[in-house]
C-alpha cells in the first residue's frame, strides 16, 4: 500500500467523503496465481513468482488500494501449521490443513506455537523481509499483520461440526482453546509488527462468527477478538463474509473500524446497525458479477450499489468478500471506470 492510499483509507474511516469515492479489494492466493499465469503451488513456493505476480497487480491498477497488499500466506494451512497440522498441498487447488484435536481432552495439552519458529510461519516472514526492498522501489509498505481469527482457526484444529457441538456441551474446553489461539494470535501480530515497523493496521479474516447466533458470538467471539484487536495502531481491519447480523453492531464495541462482509447485505443496513462508524468494504457480488459477468454487468451493479447509498461516507467500493477466481482484467478496469464515471 503507497502513502497515498494509506492517507486515502484513514480519511475514509475519519469520515471524508473522497472523489472519486474510493475502491479496494483484498487480494490473496484464490485470485492472483490464475490471473497472473501461474498454478497455486508455484505461487505459495516461489518467491521470485510471488513477488512479480503482486507486483504486477499493483502497479497495472493503481487506483485500486490491495489489502492487506503482498499477503504472504500459505492459504488456510497458514496458521494450522504452526500448531503441528499437516497441511496437503496441491499443484493447482487449495491447501487444506488437517485437524489435531480429536478429543476434547487434546485441548488441555495443546501447546501455543512460537510464531518466530513454528510451522509456516517463519517462512512467511523471511518471504517479505526478502521481498522488502523490491516492495519498496515500487513505492510500497507493508501497512497489515495479518491473521486467521480463533474461531476459523479453533475450526481448523478441531473441525467445523465439532467445534459448534463443543460450544454446547462443553463451553469451558472451548474457552481454553480459544484462549490460547488468542494469545498465539496477539503474539504472532507483534511479532510481525517488530519485524515491520511500517505495519501500522491489523487484518483478521474469521468466517465462522458468521456461524454462530448473537449470544454465542457474544461468548466465544466477543471477548477474544476484543483482546486481539486491543492493540493500538489506527486501522483494525475485519473480514467476515459469512452471515453478519449477529455480530455486525457489536464491532464499534470491539475497535473494529474497516469490515468486509457477505455480497448479500446491503450496506445502508449495516452502516445503521454500526452508527455508521465503521467503513464498508463491498459489497458486490464476487462470482455472479465481478467474475462471470461481462463488464457492462460490473458497471452497471456499482452504479446501482452508488445510487443506493443514502450516504457515501464510510464506504470503500469493492466485492462482498475476498476477491475470487476467474476476474477478468477488463472487469476490474470497468468496476473502476463506473466509480469515476458515475
Amino acid at each position: 500500500m503507497t502513502d497515498k492510499q494509506w492517507d486515502i483509507l484513514t480519511d475514509v474511516i475519519g469520515g471524508k467523503i473522497l472523489s472519486p469515492l474510493p475502491t479496494g479489494f483484498i487480494i490473496d492466493s484464490p485470485w492472483i496465481p490464475g490471473w497472473y499465469g501461474i498454478n497455486v503451488l508455484d505461487y505459495f513456493t516461489n518467491d521470485c513468482m510471488w513477488l512479480k505476480a503482486n507486483i504486477k497487480a499493483v502497479t497495472g491498477f493503481p487506483d485500486l488500494i490491495f489489502f492487506p497488499g503482498f499477503w504472504s500466506e500459505y492459504g488456510m494451512c497458514t496458521e494450522p501449521s504452526a500448531f503441528g497440522a499437516k497441511c496437503v498441498f496441491f499443484e493447482n487447488a487449495f491447501p487444506h490443513a488437517d485437524k489435531i484435536i480429536h478429543t476434547l481432552n487434546d485441548i488441555d495439552t495443546l501447546r501455543a506455537p512460537d510464531p518466530a519458529t513454528d510451522g509456516l510461519l517463519p517462512f512467511m516472514l523471511n518471504r517479505l523481509k526478502w521481498a522488502l526492498p523490491h516492495i519498496e522501489k515500487a513505492g510500497h509498505k507493508i501497512r497489515f499483520s495479518v491473521a486467521r481469527g480463533p474461531l476459523n482457526i479453533a475450526s481448523y484444529l478441531m473441525g467445523t461440526t465439532e467445534l459448534m457441538t463443543a460450544m454446547l456441551t462443553n463451553p469451558d474446553k472451548v474457552h481454553l482453546l480459544l484462549q490460547k489461539i488468542t494469545d498465539f494470535l496477539k503474539n504472532w501480530i507483534d511479532l510481525q509488527r517488530k519485524t515491520f515497523p511500517t505495519i501500522s493496521g491489523i487484518m483478521i479474516l474469521d468466517d465462522i462468527i458468521g456461524f454462530i447466533g448473537e449470544e454465542d458470538f457474544k461468548t466465544f467471539g466477543l471477548p477474544y477478538l476484543k483482546e486481539i484487536y486491543s492493540s493500538d495502531v489506527p486501522v483494525k481491519f475485519l473480514h467476515n463474509d459469512a452471515p453478519c447480523e449477529a455480530s455486525v453492531k457489536y464491532l464499534p464495541e470491539i475497535g473494529i473500524n474497516v469490515f468486509n462482509m457477505a455480497f448479500y447485505t446491503d450496506l445502508n443496513v449495516l452502516k445503521k446497525s454500526t452508527q455508521n462508524k465503521v467503513v464498508m468494504l463491498g459489497n458486490i457480488p464476487p462470482r455472479d458479477v465481478l467474475a462471470s459477468g461481462s463488464p457492462d454487468d460490473v458497471a452497471g451493479a456499482v452504479k446501482t450499489l452508488s445510487s443506493s447509498l443514502e450516504s457515501k461516507s464510510h464506504v470503500i467500493f469493492s466485492c462482498g468478500g475476498g476477491m475470487p477466481m476467474g476476474i477478468k482484467t477488463e472487469n476490474i478496469k470497468a468496476f473502476i471506470n463506473a466509480i469515476e464515471k458515475p
